[in-house]
């Protein structure tokens, strides 16, 4: 994957947003998470200060909630629903078919930087599972052979 160049001047350009106060704390993340596709390490230090709360707290949050990554996220971001109708109804078998079509397992990031395929526990679309959601776009009843024509309208820039 190439080297994403991030300067102290785009984070603190997010970070001054926002009021100093420690409150703002995780919005701060969310912003840095969606401008950069992640929330770069050298971040943490620029919000500790910003702030005045301890990097281990920011750390904290960045591992609790499963929307911020300490490393770098796809283009398209692929989640596999595994809740238990999904689950019952195939997810299992998608998810590994996903992950030998890409070469990648769960929480992790193809060498290109087009996908990065994670695991959610439910998408509130029992009715259709099992479900791949991609950058946010519903497949519904989603079948292991069609894994590769889903993922070849991805890569030609096109919605499933």
């Amino acid at each position: 994957m190439a080297e994403i160049k991030i300067s102290i001047y785009d984070i603190n350009k997010i970070v001054k947003q926002y009021p100093n106060d420690k409150r703002y704390s995780l919005a701060i993340l969310q912003d840095l998470q969606r401008g950069f596709g992640y929330v770069p390490k050298e971040s943490l230090e620029a919000v500790s200060i910003y702030l005045g709360i301890k990097i281990s707290a920011l750390y904290s949050m960045l591992t609790f909630y499963k929307a911020l990554s300490l490393t770098p996220k796809g283009k398209h971001i692929i989640k596999v629903c595994d809740g238990t109708a999904c689950h019952i109804r195939g997810a299992p078998v998608l998810l590994d078919a996903l992950e030998r079509a890409l070469g990648v397992k769960a929480g992790e990031t193809t060498g290109d930087g087009l996908f990065s395929v994670e695991i959610v526990n439910c998408v509130g679309a029992c009715a259709i599972a099992p479900v791949m959601v991609v950058d946010g776009h519903y497949h519904p009843k989603v079948a292991p052979d069609q894994i590769g024509s889903i993922l070849d309208k991805y890569r030609e820039g096109e919605k499933g």
